[in-house]
C-alpha cells in the first residue's frame, strides 16, 4: 500500500481510508435500520407489518428484513466510494451500477419478489451524499440537496428497461421517485422530518411520531405504487384516508386509530399499498439519526406499553 491516495480534495492516507470505510459501515448499518424500522412499525396501512403482509402476498416481515441486510453491504459500498467526492458523471455512474447489483441481490433473496428497490434509489442517494461530508457536521437538508445534485446526472449505462414507477409517473403526470430526488426530497425534509420532531417534542410516543409521519407523507406525495397497482381512485383514497387521521389529531387519538384502521381496510380491500410513502419514512429515519449523528436508530418498544401496559 503505498503512503496516500490521491482525490480530487488532495490526499488520502491510510488513516483516512481507514476512516472513511469505518464512517461507511456506521452509516449503511444506519440505512439498514431505517428500513428494518419501517418494516416493522405497526399498525402501517396496506403495508407489511408485524400483523400481517398486507397488500403484498409475496412479502413477510421476515423477508424484509432479510432484504435490508442483504442490500445493506452494497449501500456501504456507495457510502465508502462517495467519501471525500463530489457529484460528477462518473460517480453517477458507479453508484447505478452498485445500484442494479444491489438490485439483483434482493431479487434473489425475496425469490423475485419487490421489496426494496425503491429504496434502494433513495437511500443509495442519501448515503452517497451524506458520505461526502463525512467530516461536516451537515443537515438533513444540505445532504438532500447534494443528492439532488448526484441524481441530475443521467446515467448512459442504464438498461432501456423502463421501470413501473417511470412508465406510471409519465402516464400520471407526477414526480415520481426520480422527481423526487431532483427536487430534494421535499416530502422527507418539508413533511416527513417536521412531523417526526413536532410529534416527539409533543411527547407522543415513538410508534405514534414514526407512524403520524408516514401519514404525513402519504396525505401529500403522489406515490406511484399506488397509481400502479390501483390508478388514481387508489391514490385519492390513501391521501384523503390519510389526511382524516392527521385531521383527528393523529395516530395517538382514539378517533385518529379508528380512522387509521378504516384507512387499513380501504386499501387491503383495493389490494393497494403505499410503498414509495413507506421509502421516503425510511429516508426520513435514516437522515434524522445521521442529523442526530446517532449511532444507531433507535428500536422502537413504545409499541410494546401500548399494548401491554407497563409494569
Amino acid at each position: 500500500m503505498s503512503a496516500a491516495y490521491t482525490s480530487d480534495k488532495g490526499f488520502w492516507t491510510p488513516e483516512a481510508l481507514s476512516n472513511d470505510w469505518s464512517s461507511a459501515l456506521c452509516m449503511s448499518g444506519l440505512a439498514c435500520q431505517a428500513l428494518i424500522a419501517e418494516a416493522e412499525l405497526t399498525p402501517k396501512p396496506g403495508l407489511v407489518d408485524r400483523r400481517s403482509s398486507g397488500a403484498h402476498a409475496d412479502l413477510t416481515l421476515a423477508t424484509m428484513k432479510q432484504s435490508a441486510l442483504t442490500i445493506e453491504p452494497y449501500l456501504c459500498q456507495m457510502a465508502f466510494i462517495s467519501s471525500r467526492a463530489r457529484p460528477c458523471q462518473t460517480l453517477r455512474e458507479r453508484l447505478a451500477l452498485i445500484g442494479r447489483a444491489a438490485e439483483r441481490a434482493m431479487f434473489t433473496v425475496t425469490a423475485g419478489s419487490n421489496s426494496h428497490k425503491g429504496a434502494i434509489w433513495v437511500l443509495g442517494l442519501l448515503i452517497s451524499a451524506a458520505a461526502m461530508q463525512i467530516d461536516d457536521d451537515a443537515s438533513a437538508a444540505a445532504i438532500a440537496d447534494t443528492a439532488k445534485a448526484i441524481a441530475a446526472f443521467e446515467d448512459r449505462a442504464a438498461p432501456r428497461l423502463v421501470s413501473h414507477g417511470d412508465v406510471v409517473a409519465k402516464k400520471h403526470g407526477v414526480m415520481g421517485a426520480r422527481g423526487e430526488a431532483l427536487c430534494g426530497f421535499p416530502h422527507v425534509i418539508d413533511i416527513g422530518l417536521p412531523m417526526l420532531h413536532s410529534r416527539r417534542a409533543s411527547g407522543a410516543t415513538e410508534t405514534v411520531a414514526r407512524l403520524d409521519s408516514l401519514l404525513s407523507i402519504m396525505s401529500s406525495l403522489d406515490d406511484t405504487c399506488l397509481l400502479y397497482r390501483g390508478g388514481k381512485w387508489a391514490l385519492r383514497t390513501a391521501k384523503k384516508g390519510a389526511m382524516k387521521v392527521l385531521r383527528a389529531g393523529g395516530s395517538g387519538t382514539a378517533i385518529g386509530r379508528h380512522d387509521l384502521q378504516s384507512l387499513d381496510r380501504h386499501l387491503l380491500d383495493l389490494n393497494v399499498s403505499p410503498g414509495g410513502s413507506a421509502d421516503l419514512l425510511a429516508a426520513t429515519l435514516f437522515l434524522d439519526a445521521v442529523e442526530r449523528r446517532q449511532d444507531e436508530v433507535e428500536m422502537d418498544y413504545s409499541w410494546l406499553e401500548e399494548t401491554y401496559g407497563t409494569n
